[in-house]
């Protein structure tokens, strides 16, 4: 877990990025070794982006490929500026901006003989995760609990995320969940 004071930091970085963005078009580039040490390790993260309570752009990675710092940066500037679902941002709609980092945890293979053992293994509130499925693959980070708290009803949407109807199910369906810290 990181201090208050890294999360503080980390949030700072990815409203600098995105107001990088603003002007250059570009994402921030950080110097790792600028940062404290327990914010240099490679870490997989998501930024989301809410104004006025409503999605406004959510980019991220599942396997650590940079450092933490330079993973956030990159990302906030993504989801202000590359998530297909939106318009880039404006400049205007900054002050409204809400700015969520999630690190995740390693991602873990769950076992599961049907569909129903897997929803009872689901944790609500707790497992974000990651379906595949040949080439469909999607997934849900824990605070989409907010919205959708039954694990069968979670399952169903993260299988239409992935292009598949809601009711599909296979035993090659793969499933990993993971945890995050968010803030």
């Amino acid at each position: 877990m990181l201090s208050q004071d890294h999360q503080d930091l980390l949030r700072e970085l990815a409203y600098r990025s995105i107001r990088h963005g603003l002007e250059s078009g570009e994402a921030l580039a950080v110097d790792p070794d600028d940062y404290p040490a327990e914010l240099r390790p490679k870490k997989a993260t998501f930024v989301t982006l809410h104004r006025n309570r409503q999605l406004r752009g959510c980019i991220g990675i599942l396997k650590p490929m940079r450092p933490l710092v330079e993973d956030v940066a990159y990302n906030a500037w993504a989801a202000a500026f590359s998530d297909s679902r939106f318009a880039p941002l404006k400049a205007d709609e900054l002050d409204d901006l809400d700015v969520h980092v999630s690190i995740l945890g390693s991602p873990e293979n769950m076992e599961f003989v049907s569909e129903q053992d897997l929803v009872e293994q689901i944790r609500p509130g707790t497992d974000g995760l990651i379906l595949e499925e040949g080439f469909n693959k999607g997934t849900f980070l824990p605070s989409v609990w907010e919205s959708l708290t039954d694990s069968q009803e979670f399952l169903n949407h993260l299988k239409m995320k992935a292009g598949l109807p809601a009711d599909y199910w296979s035993d090659k369906i793969k499933i990993k969940r993971y945890t995050v810290e968010e803030f």
